[in-house]
């Protein structure tokens, strides 16, 4: 019992502490996510650590090449250090895997973890349960689909240094061998497919020779040089200051840093595959057009007229084109290409209208059966005609609103009442909802593995047409309050039990047989609620 409130707890305070904020673009961000759109090659930069990863290098790869870029962390930094409060363990893990999100908003590029437990510190790479982290990296992989993988570590250096990083090097490469395999790890093909990388890269340094005189003396015929120094226009930042913005959202690693600008270059040090003949481009060879895909001549056709000629003015004239492109991807063979492109293309159309759907709940902890008042808001900003055809609350499928024509900027603001299904899970970590071991979290769920945090399950969708084109958009539902300094703050809704409890202390030591008084404390979480606390002692 206590375990299961420790856990909901744990989930409470986090909830509570990072909000939910929807996404508005500006015109630029459009125009940016619609290059990103038309550049069809992807990277996997692999570590061991929250704070590991080079926002350099994935701020480059992300906001300059448009490439679709990832970080796989394979553990949540749970053994790590934390400035800001006194969280350890699992709430450090929490933590810090929420401050990877926030450094993924700032840098482009998409989060995912293994389930791998950072213990704390061993020169030995031998530390975890390989062969279920080495399955995770396979997983993550083939969902994933990278042309390219880039290590943040040397493979050939176990027993030198951080143990840890050793092992997400070498992990990385027997992944690489073994994910285009199909008799490796045959229980994830019935959700996805194998899939092999082109090649995979060490992000080396001067660091890693011991000094910047080694490294310049260094052989680099097997290197790429990475300009990591670029100035974007679109956003007047230099990628440095991207990269610091992003690095700074590691606060409980205290690693806040001022950005720079100038010239900088990354290296990459060829592992394995083929060695680009332009040793400045890391995709030399590999197709990175619409023409990769079975179907896509016909869409890139479209989509390259629409970025070519897009209006920052006036971002809803390129949705007619868009429409099209649209019905052209639900057509793709590619399962991968065709749910990637599809969530790709609703999401720059919502914005392109100036759409703003949001389904609000009067309160923010709810138990199962409960049911709550929710507001539902949607609003066209733009001249096209939009009709809001149906709103479902997804749990039970159940029909909210139904033929709401959307006029040009008139805010329309519905209320209703849902009830939150009998059978709905409390709010927790998915990682730590079972026992794990040392070195490992315990996930049974093939699908939820290398996730960042659960999959909203209270959520609606907004079923919509567009020039006769059916949309839809899904949305969690939220919480929102007024703060008198921070204004208008989000928070995810929160599905708790009816009622928690917890002692005030965690241990009472008795050193004869006198009573002492044992307080219990308990949180209701719904009106009217009726119970008995009762101690279990041993006799």
């Amino acid at each position: 019992m206590i375990q299961k409130f420790l856990l909901l707890f744990i989930s409470f305070i986090i909830s509570t502490g990072f909000a939910q904020q929807p996404q508005k673009l500006s015109s630029t961000e459009i125009y940016k996510k619609i290059r990103k759109l038309n550049f069809l090659g992807s990277v996997l930069y692999i570590a061991a650590h929250p704070d590991d990863e080079n926002t350099r290098l994935i701020s480059y790869l992300s906001n300059h090449l448009y490439a679709r870029t990832a970080y796989l962390s394979l553990t949540r930094g749970d053994g790590g250090q934390n400035l800001i409060g006194p969280e350890i363990r699992e709430l450090l893990g929490l933590i810090r895997t929420h401050e990877l999100l926030q450094a993924r908003k700032v840098d482009g590029g998409e989060q995912f973890f293994s389930r791998a437990n950072d213990f704390g510190y061993s020169k030995h790479p031998d530390i975890w349960d390989k062969d279920a982290v080495l399955s995770d990296v396979i997983w993550i992989i083939r969902k994933f689909r990278p042309d390219v993988i880039v290590n943040r570590f040397d493979h050939r250096s176990p027993g030198t240094t951080h143990g840890h990083h050793t092992a997400s090097a070498m992990l990385s490469l027997e992944a690489f061998d073994a994910a285009g395999k199909e008799n490796v790890c045959s229980e994830q093909l019935q959700f996805l497919r194998a899939w092999q990388p082109k090649r995979v890269f060490f992000n080396t340094s001067w660091w890693f020779y011991g000094s910047q005189e080694k490294f310049d003396q260094a052989d680099k015929s097997a290197m790429i040089e990475v300009p990591t120094g670029e100035y974007d226009p679109l956003s007047g930042l230099s990628n440095l200051e991207v990269a610091a913005l992003s690095r700074s959202m590691h606060k409980s690693q205290g690693f806040g840093t001022s950005g720079t600008r100038g010239q900088s270059l990354e290296y990459l040090e060829l592992i394995k595959g083929n060695m680009p003949k332009d040793q400045t481009d890391l995709f030399e060879g590999i197709n990175t057009s619409w023409s990769r895909i079975k179907g896509g001549d016909a869409i890139g056709k479209i989509l390259y007229a629409v970025e070519k000629d897009y209006d920052f003015v006036h971002p809803e004239s390129s949705v007619s084109q868009l429409l099209k492109a649209l019905e052209l991807v639900r057509k793709l063979e590619d399962p991968f290409w065709r749910e990637t492109k599809t969530k790709e293309l609703v999401d720059i159309i919502q914005n392109c209208l100036g759409l703003f759907l949001e389904a609000v709940a009067e309160e923010q902890v709810y138990s199962p059966g409960s049911k709550v008042k929710l507001q539902i808001e949607a609003i066209n900003r733009s001249n096209i005609d939009v009709v809001l055809e149906n709103v479902t609350y997804d749990p039970q499928k159940q029909s909210l609103l139904s033929n709401q024509s959307l006029a040009f900027n008139k805010d329309e603001t519905q209320e209703f009442e849902i009830s939150i299904p009998s059978a709905a899970h409390y709010t927790s970590p998915y990682w730590l909802e079972k026992e794990g071991s040392l070195g490992l979290y315990s996930v049974d769920n093939q699908e939820l593995r290398g996730l960042p945090l659960n999959p909203d399950d209270q959520t609606v969708t907004f079923h919509l047409k567009v020039k006769e084109v059916t949309i839809s958009i899904t949305k969690p539902i939220v919480y929102k309050t007024n703060d008198p300094v921070k204004g208008e703050v989000y928070k995810p809704l929160s599905i708790m039990p009816e009622a928690g409890v917890r002692l005030e202390r965690e241990v009472y030591v008795y050193s004869n047989e006198k009573p002492k008084k044992v307080s219990v404390f308990v949180l209701a979480e719904q009106d009217n609620l009726s119970g008995k606390v009762v101690l279990h002692v041993p006799s």
